[in-house]
């Protein structure tokens, strides 16, 4: 008989019960000298005492600007020190901080700052074709006859500042260097005093995550929540204060400010920022240069490096581990990454927003069939189960919704108790909405989203087994399967490839391949080659966008 899809993690490693400013200190004092962040496009670089300086200032400045504990500090730029610096700080002195996507547009931006109700937000002057400064101006037409802090707007009132990365920026901004100055009027006890007062089950982060519908949801996280799960992914990991991390990937998002930032911060390990956002060349000259030794990315980050031609000349020897995650990792990338980037410790993590991020991790010794055909097992003090549509928990080997339960689940979704009621039932479990099979031994397999799950002629048929399938195509670098309406048989199937730089493939060859060797009915009948997917600025595709695309396409050849 199947035991139950129930697992409960390790308990033997003990939980950090402390909060993020402790932990900073704790930190800096282990390891002053040693060097802690390295932020290549910025030319600057950091010892860990170097660094509390900079963390130190920076909360000074926002207990002189009249930041008290549980306000919002926003921050909208893309990967720079003082995101790193801004992090560490608001956490010091119990502001909660709210990212923002850098992609974000007017609109969205309102609504975030609406919504969170933030009194201070750190504001990028520009980013790739968004010019931050005139949007703000446009939304805050009173910021230009504000004095900084003095701030009176109609659209967003509690709004009091906007704090500029930009060495010169226009009327009623206040510049990041100015900060420095208005540090000098707290003093270091006055900081400690309010560290003192802080508790680690505050909130101190949002994080707004990008649903397909409605206005997106700010997941709610307390230092528990994010400081215990990059402990845990570093644990895993085997960090040390000798391990040196490269970090292509946002900070705006638990990737990066959780799993990077906070994975180093608790083993004193050196968080390395490539650029202000993910290039392969830049990203693997890190490194190289670096000497570094773990390296994070999505799959598609993987597969850009993979495929890049300076490769072959850059000396990637230093690596021996990282994690592939944020979308299903294919087994072909994988085993390349094993094989071609020296990435023989190489892991995957899954999780969401909403649980810190991770919740399960494959390990180190994991033979390398684990590591390419799972998400691995349940994280040291949590719980996984799988669920049918009643709520009961499945045998083993069944397929149904993944949940989790454990320190790593949200607060709750800010300012929002419908939604969180939805996510999390009374017993505290989250509802992931991924679909999962757990196998005998713990492991757990993603087999996708419940939304995406393709019902073709009344046959189930799961996109990530056609995905994997398909890799295996030679020419295949990249492919993603989603279903489009049909009427005859409800659904269809179609794939989106793209293919390895110097290939040639057509929907012919690959429908042949198909078919003689998976099952007719899942055979795609659409294929469209593309250069690259729709994506969220976290580096998950974005299927909705596809099907839309693929629905305006089919009905525009029906016309």
């Amino acid at each position: 008989m199947n035991h139950p899809s129930y697992t409960r993690g390790p308990q033997d490693k003990a939980l950090l019960a402390m909060t993020i400013g402790q932990a900073f200190d704790r930190t800096v004092a282990r390891f002053a000298g040693r060097e802690a962040l390295v932020v290549r496009h910025q030319g600057l670089r950091y010892s860990w005492a170097e660094l509390a300086e900079q963390v130190d200032s920076c909360a000074r400045a926002l207990l002189a600007l009249g930041v008290e504990v549980g306000e919002r500090v926003g921050i909208w730029a893309p990967n720079c020190a003082e995101w790193c610096i801004t992090q560490f700080a608001s956490a010091k002195i119990g502001a909660i901080l709210v990212n923002i996507n850098p992609a974000y547009r007017g609109s969205e931006l309102e609504y975030a700052l609406k919504h969170s109700g933030c009194r201070w937000l750190v504001s990028a002057d520009a980013f790739k074709s968004s010019d931050y400064h005139a949007m703000l101006a446009e939304l805050l037409p009173e910021l230009a006859a504000s004095q900084p802090g003095q701030l009176h707007s109609r659209l967003l009132p509690e709004l009091r500042g906007v704090i500029s990365l930009a060495t010169q920026a226009p009327a009623g901004f206040l510049c990041w260097h100015e900060l420095a100055g208005l540090a000098r009027s707290v003093s270091a006890e006055q900081l400690i005093a309010r560290q003192a007062l802080l508790q680690f089950d505050d909130p101190i982060n949002i994080q707004y995550t990008s649903g397909t519908t409605g206005s997106p949801k700010g997941a709610t996280l307390s230092h528990y929540n994010i400081l215990n799960n990059g402990y845990m992914v570093g644990e895993s990991l085997g960090l040390t204060e000798h391990d040196r991390l490269v970090i292509p990937v946002p900070l705006y998002h638990c990737f990066g400010m959780v799993m990077g930032n906070l994975g180093c911060l608790t083993h004193g390990s050196t968080m390395i920022y490539p650029g202000a956002a993910f290039e392969p060349l830049a990203t693997l000259q890190a490194v190289a240069e670096e000497r570094a030794t773990v390296l994070y990315g999505v799959p598609t980050m993987f597969i850009a490096e993979l495929d890049l031609p300076e490769r072959a000349g850059l000396d990637l020897s230093s690596l021996r581990s990282g994690i592939m995650a944020g979308s299903t990792c294919p087994i072909e990338v994988m085993k390349r990454v094993i094989g071609e980037m020296h990435m023989a410790e190489v892991q995957i993590a899954y999780g969401m927003t909403e649980t810190s991020p991770v919740s399960t991790q494959t390990a180190a010794d994991d033979d390398l069939q684990c590591r390419v055909s799972s998400v691995g097992r349940t994280q040291p003090h949590l719980e996984s189960k799988v669920i049918d549509e009643q709520g009961r928990i499945v045998p083993r080997g069944q397929v149904g919704e993944l949940c989790t339960r454990g320190y790593s689940v949200m607060l709750g979704y800010w300012n929002n108790p419908q939604a969180t009621a939805e996510a999390l039932d009374p017993a505290r479990w989250m509802h992931t909405g991924d679909l999962a099979v757990m196998d005998e031994q713990g492991y757990l397999s993603i087999v996708g989203r419940n939304k995406d799950m393709i019902i073709r002629g009344g046959e189930n048929v799961y996109p990530r087994e056609i995905e994997e399938f398909l890799f295996g195509h030679p020419a295949v670098a990249d492919v993603q399967v989603i279903g489009v309406p049909d009427t005859k048989y409800g659904e269809e199937i179609a794939a989106w490839v793209q293919l390895h730089p110097g290939h040639a493939c057509d929907a012919e060859t690959l429908r042949g391949y198909c078919k003689a060797r998976i099952a007719h009915y899942k055979v795609p009948r659409y294929f469209r080659f593309v250069d690259g997917f729709p994506m969220t600025v976290t580096g998950k595709v974005q299927k909705f966008r596809m099907r839309e695309l693929m629905l305006a396409e089919l009905e525009q050849g029906a016309s």
